[in-house]
């Protein structure tokens, strides 16, 4: 065994053009050489030094129009991705620079007799690509129903590991206009589709309020996602494969040059479309800066860290305080945690052994409403059963699933709906696991979107294993 660490010494990965992109067989790795790094930067507002980091390249968006030697638009019709409304132009009405920022505005038109939108989407692919480094950017987000806009990063060949989502995906940032309150971090890659994801809810304010700054650090064998300066996301466990055979050697599929990209998404699977109250006027994303750092060097000779899988009780149960013992804090994502989205309102505590959900308004989506406990170790061809005590103050429907939040959000457990009555009940359900082993299921109970506000409570919550299911009768 080598006893010395495998270093790679980043300070030449600069831009790359398609000529130098270019493969001379299917398993050659991209090169990484590019221009001289000591290349003097285009005079404007100086980027600051970052201890341990060395400048790479930066854009302060000073001028007076985009700088084509960083950025490329990147035009796409509708529909190319999500389900989007929204047509990516080369329109200087879609992208400009303007008082000092990157300006991406979504606009509604008519095109044969329905509404139509264009907006813009630029990306520094083959100008400016690396491997490794930190990204800072600093932007203001709009909000309004519908509009999504993102800065993310992606490889700059999508077919070196295979297409989306085994080539991987970094996402910087986004934010739903629905929900400025709630920033997000993600990392997609593998096959089958898995991701993880970090979120940022701010106790007053908003995202669109004013500009916040984003930044996620890279490296061979672990990510950290940051908005402010605070950490809220590291991730250190990826894959990727392609259907039916290995996984392909760890850190892939993040060990490849990626680009950066920012744009102002319309409509789409995620945040809906526009509505009467979504208003163009202000349909506006403003990047201050984009800045990428990198350091002299990285250690590339990195393992894929082994999963640790929760272990039972001594009863059985992988849920931990599923008896409600212990007052614990809902709010900082260990063991039983309490979440609002899209327009839900509402709080939650642990009193003489009972978990109470108390909603002001249950939001426009299941999840606007949520109680969950993740690290649930979910093992394929395992039998589980689920059991919990439940009523509330009148009548509520409700979800209760098992998920994979690392994963793709597959479901482990299918959302079941039961309904909550005036009487505690016992509800009991048995499944067999069907995935690939994952450390990380989730159990939720989803109450938003019901049209009820009804006080919730829950007694005696257990997740177990079980050695067969529950021979089903026939009624």
């Amino acid at each position: 065994m080598n006893r010395f660490k495998k270093v790679i010494s980043l300070l030449t990965v600069l831009s790359m053009t398609a000529s130098t992109f270019a493969f001379a067989a299917c398993d050659s790795r991209p090169s990484i050489d590019g221009p001289d790094p000591n290349a003097e930067i285009e005079e404007g507002t100086p980027a600051p030094d970052i201890e341990g980091y060395n400048l790479l390249w930066h854009d302060e968006f000073d001028g007076d129009v985009m700088n084509e030697n960083i950025w490329s638009y990147d035009p796409h019709e509708p529909g190319w991705t999500n389900n989007e409304l929204q047509e990516y132009t080369t329109s200087t009405d879609n992208v400009f620079v303007k008082d000092g920022n990157l300006v991406l505005k979504a606009i509604k038109t008519e095109k044969d007799g329905k509404d139509y939108y264009t907006s813009g989407k630029v990306k520094t692919q083959n100008k400016e690509d690396f491997m490794y480094g930190k990204v800072v950017a600093r932007a203001k987000v709009p909000e309004g129903q519908g509009l999504w806009p993102a800065i993310w990063m992606m490889p700059t060949d999508e077919g070196y590991y295979g297409q989306w989502p085994k080539c991987g995906e970094i996402d910087i940032m986004e934010v739903l206009g629905s929900d400025v309150t709630t920033a997000y971090g993600t990392v997609h890659y593998g096959e089958p589709h898995a991701e993880q994801q970090g979120i940022v809810t701010l106790d007053s304010g908003s995202f669109a309020d004013d500009f916040h700054e984003y930044s996620v650090e890279w490296e061979p064998g672990e990510m950290r996602w940051y908005i402010d300066g605070e950490l809220y996301l590291t991730v250190n466990d990826w894959f990727t494969a392609v259907s039916g055979e290995d996984e392909k050697p760890y850190p892939a599929p993040f060990n490849q040059t990626f680009f950066v990209q920012l744009n102002l998404a319309v409509g789409g699977t995620w945040p809906g479309n526009p509505d009467e109250t979504t208003n163009f006027d202000n349909a506006e994303f403003l990047i201050d800066y984009v800045r990428v750092y990198q350091k002299d060097a990285y250690d590339t000779n990195v393992k894929k860290p082994e999963k640790v899988f929760r272990e039972a009780d001594e009863t059985g149960n992988f849920i931990h305080n599923g008896d409600f013992s212990v007052e614990e804090p809902l709010d900082d994502d260990e063991d039983w945690t309490f979440l609002l989205f899209e327009g839900g309102e509402g709080s939650a505590e642990i009193k003489d052994n009972t978990m109470t959900v108390y909603s002001e308004n249950c939001g426009t989506v299941e999840y606007s409403v949520q109680l969950v406990q993740p690290l649930l170790p979910m093992r394929k061809g395992h039998n589980y059963r689920i059991t919990f005590d439940c009523w509330a103050e009148e009548e509520r429907p409700l979800i209760v699933c098992i998920s994979a939040p690392t994963a793709g959000w597959i479901r482990y457990f299918p959302d079941t709906r039961f309904v909550a009555t005036t009487e505690p009940q016992t509800f009991t359900y048995e499944f067999t696991m069907k995935e690939k082993d994952d450390n990380n299921g989730r159990l939720e109970f989803n109450m938003g979107a019901k049209r009820s506000t009804a006080t919730l409570h829950f007694k005696n919550v257990r997740v177990e294993e079980i050695d067969e299911l529950t021979p089903k009768t026939e009624e």
